[in-house]
């Protein structure tokens, strides 16, 4: 109950910042970001799109990666009116294709930019069943593996970067807070409904690819720190807020629970605070593998800083984004 108080009235936590903060409030002490070039997905609209402004506004080299290349011109353009001076481009990824990413990363390659920041906003609800194109289910395949695989592929980048730079790489995955509703075995549920749709449950799907963010997060910066990279990689909450991930379930249903919930929603300039103050922010200095919300630092679930479940879940991963992998887990 305190908690939500908190939330609600906007307290400050240790950070200086609240759930009532913005992205522009938490990114006005950040460095000159002119020599910063950021790659964040699902930039095209909602948090993603107002991440992308604000990085945009504080100097930054974007590159927005997008399913939609038409949507990403349009995120593009607005930005550029706000912001002349904006360098932005522009190219094609499906997250839910690992050939896409491959691709992606090719293509990001060979243009010789540096990458100093990697936020992997992106994420999907669907209400329905689907499987990608590689044989995983559709949630988990958008919103982890395709992030997986990008981290991966970019990660030698980033390093080198901030090498030749001596600017600190950072690396962020937008979770949400109910990757605590899973529990279980994470992955002899995946591989259930990998197979049958039978198991599926949308929420519980969803529950899963958020949770296995966090564990991406938690054994990534294990393995960044035994390489002694100058690159940090956390995790975020952004809050709670109506964006299109929730468009395949608009009706009267999801009408009713946002308005009942519309005390707890926060607006997108305050739901893309977090993401924005991790990314930026001088405090956050060497901080690695920790989750973060309402741009403080808070616990998880007991499942999300098991390291065992972490490094079980990066083998499995690998496994799945090997060109041999089939479906079989």
């Amino acid at each position: 109950m305190l908690e939500t108080i908190k939330y609600l009235i906007g307290a400050v936590g240790a950070s200086g910042f609240s759930s009532k903060s913005t992205a522009e409030q938490v990114t006005e002490a950040c460095p000159d970001l002119r020599s910063v070039t950021a790659i964040i997905t699902g930039a095209t609209s909602g948090i993603g799109a107002e991440t992308a402004r604000v990085l945009a506004k504080r100097g930054a080299r974007l590159v927005i990666p997008a399913r939609s290349v038409k949507a990403a011109e349009e995120t593009k353009s607005r930005i550029v009116t706000e912001f002349p001076d904006t360098e932005i481009l522009v190219m094609s990824l499906d997250l839910s294709s690992l050939n896409s990413v491959r691709s992606f990363v090719s293509q990001f390659e060979s243009l010789n930019l540096p990458l100093n920041l990697l936020i992997n906003n992106a994420g999907k609800f669907p209400n329905s069943y689907a499987i990608s194109e590689d044989g995983v289910e559709m949630t988990f395949a958008t919103n982890y593996l395709g992030h997986f695989l990008l981290t991966k592929l970019l990660l030698n980048k980033m390093i080198e970067t901030a090498k030749q730079t001596g600017y600190e790489g950072r690396i962020v995955n937008v979770s949400s807070s109910i990757h605590t509703w899973f529990s279980g075995d994470g992955i002899r549920y995946l591989e259930q409904i990998n197979t049958k749709r039978s198991y599926y449950d949308p929420t519980r799907a969803y529950a899963l690819s958020k949770l296995a963010n966090v564990l991406h997060a938690v054994e990534l910066a294990n393995r960044l720190k035994k390489m002694e990279a100058n690159v940090t990689v956390n995790c975020v909450h952004p809050g709670v807020v109506r964006t299109r991930l929730t468009r395949e379930r608009e009706g009267f249903i999801t009408d009713l629970v946002f308005f009942l919930a519309s005390k707890l929603l926060k607006s997108i300039p305050q739901a893309a605070a977090t993401p924005c103050y991790v990314a930026t922010h001088p405090r956050l200095l060497g901080v690695s593998g920790k989750y973060f919300a309402d741009c403080n630092e808070i616990s998880t679930s007991k499942l999300a800083t098991n390291m065992d479940e972490a490094a079980r879940l990066w083998i499995v991963s690998e496994a799945m984004t090997a060109n041999r992998f089939k479906t079989s887990l």
